[in-house]
């Protein structure tokens, strides 16, 4: 996901901006204190996974001496987790790259380093052709951490994107960053075997591999017991998830994990992503209708609503199969049931036709939301290696706006369907419009807005929904 282009504007002021002043859809490290000799600054773009994979960065390097701050000018060391799957993602990053080595020549000890999937696929630029970096560091090598810090405060570079079969961080308690105190996310598995032709993600993060399944239930319990009320189960494709133990008598799939899970206390809300159409089963919605805590959401990326153009992008599933499961969902989870996906307008060859039929698939589904952009070729993607990128930018343009206008349409019949409802919602913060108002998720992910009065942070709150727009409803708490 790309981000907007932070500034450094504030070094030559008389202090830096805290973490609350810049964008909200850049993550960056809360402040520790804990007294460490030296200070992190990390600064997470891109997915879910990337922000976890930054609490679990901060747990390693907590324990060598880092407190976190949310102040690039106090840091010791500078870490940018980074995103490669969309090409708007790396010049953003490139670019922050250029104005911290700008304030990197005013501190000479300052050590910046790049973590994530454009460390794996521009190390050598970053490192030798362009020396804007001091260390590189890819998703499988964060163990590493301290041994390259130590190479690199001796006068070298350090490098280590190796790519893991094994590799899990399941011992590893995160530091929890820019938490609420409510919400956190628990990695359940990394990597990815789907070959999308379109994705560099099977590339930057290697091979699947799922986590322990008492590992994840014991992190889920320990979060329930600090006071969080709701967990995301993360990975690139959660329905693929199945570990079996070293001695062969216990095997669990995604449906056995999010039954565990559920089973930790049914105050504890979850949620989990991504799904893919190919793997998500009638076993996982059946398990999500057995327990009212598991919410009524699911993000179910499409990417195109034609069969050819799924088989370009390799997605090993046709449109067909793609709405079988929607009916699926529809079928045992019901209406309510929150969809939303991705879609990608202009991929390599798409006629026009073609994308009609994606507008005619959203037609059908109805999603909640979307992810949309235009195809932007990746280096070193199979897309990129037998495809050729001939859809003109201007129709892509063209062919999104018309994806975007058709979403936000559907997003407020899904919203209308909530008026006039009770909705259960867990409350998350203040609104950001008013500290009157509270706000937090219902069961299928939208955002609910409401009075104040007595409720806090935390809370399971009844409101009852009396208007809305597209992407929120707005209510009055009922006891």
């Amino acid at each position: 996901m790309s981000q907007p282009i932070l500034t450094l504007d504030f070094l030559d002021q008389a202090a830096a901006p805290t973490a609350e002043q810049l964008p909200a859809d850049v993550r960056v490290t809360e402040a520790t204190n804990t007294g460490r000799s030296r200070r992190l600054y990390i600064e997470s773009y891109g997915c879910q996974m990337n922000f976890s994979d930054s609490e679990i960065v901060s747990s390693i390097l907590f324990d060598e001496g880092f407190d976190t701050t949310t102040e690039l000018a106090e840091a010791d060391l500078v870490l940018l987790n980074t995103c490669s799957i969309r090409e708007k993602a790396e010049v953003t990053v490139r670019q922050r790259l250029k104005e911290i080595n700008a304030h990197k020549r005013r501190q000479p000890g300052l050590l910046v380093g790049v973590l994530g999937c454009m460390a794996e696929r521009l190390k050598s630029k970053f490192l030798e052709e362009e020396q804007i970096v001091d260390l590189v560091v890819g998703p499988d090598a964060y163990r590493d951490l301290p041994r390259l810090i130590k190479e690199v405060d001796a006068g070298q570079r350090s490098v280590n994107v190796l790519l893991s079969r094994e590799e899990t961080y399941a011992d590893i308690t995160p530091v929890r960053l820019n938490s609420n105190g409510i919400t956190a996310f628990i990695s359940i598995m990394r990597g990815c075997d789907n070959m999308c032709s379109f994705c560099v993600v099977p590339f930057t993060r290697g091979r699947e591999r799922s986590r322990d399944a008492h590992s994840i239930v014991r992190e889920a319990e320990d979060l329930f017991n600090k006071g969080f009320k709701e967990v995301t189960l993360l990975g690139q494709n959660v329905d693929s998830y199945k570990w079996q133990s070293e001695d062969g008598t216990e095997f669990v799939n995604f449906a056995n994990l999010l039954e565990r899970v559920a089973l930790v206390s049914p105050e504890l809300r979850i949620r989990f992503s991504t799904s893919h159409p190919k793997d998500i089963t009638d076993e996982v919605l059946h398990t999500m209708a057995k327990y009212d805590n598991v919410c009524n959401y699911i993000h179910l990326p499409a990417q195109s609503g034609n069969s050819r153009v799924l088989e370009l992008m390799n997605r090993t599933y046709d449109r067909e199969w793609y709405l079988d499961r929607v009916a699926a969902i529809r079928r045992i989870l019901g209406e309510d049931c929150g969809i939303s996906t991705d879609m990608i307008a202009g991929f390599c060859s798409e006629t026009e036709e073609e994308h009609q039929d994606t507008l005619s698939l959203m037609d059908h589904v109805q999603y909640d939301m979307s992810y949309m952009f235009f195809y932007s070729e990746r280096p070193g993607t199979l897309a990129a290696r037998k495809l050729a990128d001939d859809v003109p930018l201007e129709v892509k343009k063209r062919r999104l706006a018309e994806i975007i206008e058709r979403q936000q349409r559907h997003s407020l019949v899904r919203s209308q369907m909530g008026v006039g409802k009770v909705h259960r919602v867990l409350v998350e913060n203040t609104s950001k419009r008013s500290t009157e108002h509270l706000s937090g998720r219902n069961d299928q992910n939208k955002v609910v807005i409401f009075p104040k009065k007595h409720y806090k942070k935390g809370d399971y709150v009844n409101v009852l929904v009396t208007e809305c727009t597209s992407t929120t409803l707005l209510g009055e708490a009922v006891e």
